[in-house]
């Protein structure tokens, strides 16, 4: 790995770890296993270092976020796979966990991929939602954008919950308790996509 990727790395893992305050060059620099002055060869500084760890966070969840968005099955069969997919529930989200930095919060550079990150999975389902209302899985009543906004609510507030409780089952609590209330009516067999 290069230089400027290990930089990049380190940054990633510390800003989940220690958010932005609490992760210094000098904790980069030990972590990269990379001289002094290697930074600042590579990146601008501290705040372009980080805005490339974020971006870069951000790409990975979004890729992450479309594989089961974009998979196979029918809208709910989707949905459900992405809140059911794999994660380090009691670790939080890489993302997310970035809204509650007030340094992030209150760069607008540093600030933008995880907002569009978020923006760009909130769309994605609400496009969902509304294939699956055309295809009458979902009630009509239902709103694609609220639905959408249900469900990143849902993952997002579930790893502040679990986190809180040490325990992942409240995450999982909420996921099923969402995809129940997003299920299919009974005797209404989902239509595949």
């Amino acid at each position: 790995m290069s230089t400027p990727d290990r930089l990049i790395e380190s940054t990633r893992e510390l800003l989940w770890e220690r958010g932005y305050v609490g992760t210094s060059p000098k904790a980069i620099l030990e972590r990269a296993g990379a001289g002094q002055g290697s930074m600042y060869h590579h990146f601008k500084g501290k705040p372009d270092l980080a805005l490339a760890a974020i971006r870069r966070t951000a790409e990975e969840l979004l890729a992450a976020a479309e594989g089961v968005l974009a998979g196979p099955g029918t809208p709910y069969e989707r949905i459900e796979a992405y809140l059911r997919r794999e994660r380090d529930v009691l670790r939080g989200c890489p993302i997310g966990r970035l809204t509650m930095d007030p340094d992030v919060i209150a760069s607008d550079d540093l600030r933008a991929p995880v907002d569009e990150t978020l923006d760009r999975i909130r769309e994605r389902i609400a496009a969902i939602v509304e294939e699956g209302k055309e295809q009458g899985q979902f009630a009509a009543s239902l709103d694609g954008e609220e639905i959408a906004a249900t469900v990143l609510a849902t993952v997002q507030g579930g790893y502040v919950l679990a986190r809180a409780s040490g325990s992942p089952a409240v995450f999982d609590t909420g996921v099923r308790g969402l995809l129940s209330l997003l299920a299919p009516p009974s005797g209404v067999a989902p239509q595949a996509s």
